[in-house]
């Protein structure tokens, strides 16, 4: 039995200085020093020995039982050492070579124009509010002036989610909001998305952007609001701009006017983005109908005022020469990277 306990103990040794990894020492360790190890059935034969072996052999087992767990923790440790020592070499960092560049991303050109239009704005006096894009009925058509049979109230038109509630397709709505809290003066611009079931092509897109505008106080007129449209196109696209006026019908306006310019494309000749037209629809204006301003409870004998509205996305294919507004969705870095 000393021999077998001692075959056990250089056995041990030897596999233990040939594993490789921690799931090979457990199992060295689950095979000699387990329930059913080797060692311990040697130890289950020891009630065929005599009194005076007994304790002989006990003791021997348990010396090589140490001995072997002892042999065990060390090729752990070995092991730790050895896998810590591979990771590092696999994971150093040379620090002598030079860093890499982090490409720093590209301002989308809605955003570029969008703030260059607040700064005009604020120059002016104007506040920058905003609102919900899921909007009431009320605040989107009724408080406007649309009557429940006007067009612009078709389903084919507005993406309703209720009866009663819509994505918005103006934000005129915020304007509304604004002449509720707040008594004139009152001098907003109000930027935002809004949503109108188009047709995707060239100029038209479900999803699009506008800034609208509100000016209400004593005396405001006509005059005003042409002369500060004129002023703001002229400060976003150079002095040569040319504008037109035309008459217009719009129902929360009275009198309305339509501001169109010069297509950037052909110049006035007529193309494809154009419509062969000459001319680029460029935003919707006039002064704020009486029945808007009392509906806010704002008396239109005392007060008046006008608005405005324009496609932000309009207004930056005329100032970067962009013949689809498609482009501004589609997120090809390629186009981004020009502005």
């Amino acid at each position: 039995m000393k021999e077998q306990l001692e075959t056990i103990r250089k056995k041990a040794e030897q596999d233990l200085l040939r594993a490789a990894d921690k799931k090979a020492l457990e199992d060295l360790r689950i095979r000699y020093l387990g329930k059913k190890g080797e060692l311990t059935a040697i130890l289950k034969q020891m009630g065929s020995l005599s009194a005076e072996e007994r304790p002989v052999i006990g003791q021997l087992a348990n010396q090589i039982r140490a001995h072997i767990e002892e042999e065990l923790t060390a090729r752990a440790a070995e092991i730790r050492e050895a896998e810590t020592e591979r990771r590092l070499k696999k994971e150093k960092i040379d620090v002598t070579l030079p860093g890499k560049r982090r490409e720093l991303g590209h301002k989308h050109p809605l955003n570029i124009e969008l703030d260059e239009i607040k700064e005009i704005f604020i120059g002016l006096g104007f506040d920058i509010v905003s609102g919900p894009e899921v909007e009431y009925d009320y605040y989107n058509f009724e408080a406007l002036n649309l009557p429940k049979d006007h067009p612009a109230r078709d389903t084919q038109d507005t993406f309703y989610i209720t009866d009663n509630i819509l994505l918005r397709t103006q934000t005129s709505p915020v304007q509304v909001r604004t002449m509720e809290k707040q008594k004139p003066p009152i001098r907003i611009i109000s930027p935002g998305r809004v949503y109108r079931s188009d047709a995707v092509d060239a100029t038209h897109s479900p999803l699009f952007h506008q800034i609208e505008g509100l000016v209400v106080d004593k005396g405001i007129t006509f005059a005003n609001l042409k002369g500060t449209l004129e002023v703001i196109i002229k400060r976003l696209y150079g002095e040569d701009s040319v504008v037109r006026f035309r008459p217009h019908h719009f129902p929360f306006t009275e009198p309305s006017a339509e501001v169109d310019i010069q297509c950037f494309n052909c110049h006035g000749e007529g193309c494809r983005l154009c419509k062969g037209e000459g001319w680029i629809e460029l935003l919707g204006c006039g002064m704020v109908h009486p029945k808007v301003l009392s509906n806010c409870n704002i008396d239109p004998e005392v007060y008046s005022g006008f608005a405005f509205g324009m496609g932000l996305e309009r207004l930056v294919m005329r100032k970067y020469n962009i013949d689809d507004m498609r482009l501004f969705f589609e997120n090809d870095v390629r186009f981004l990277k020009q502005f």
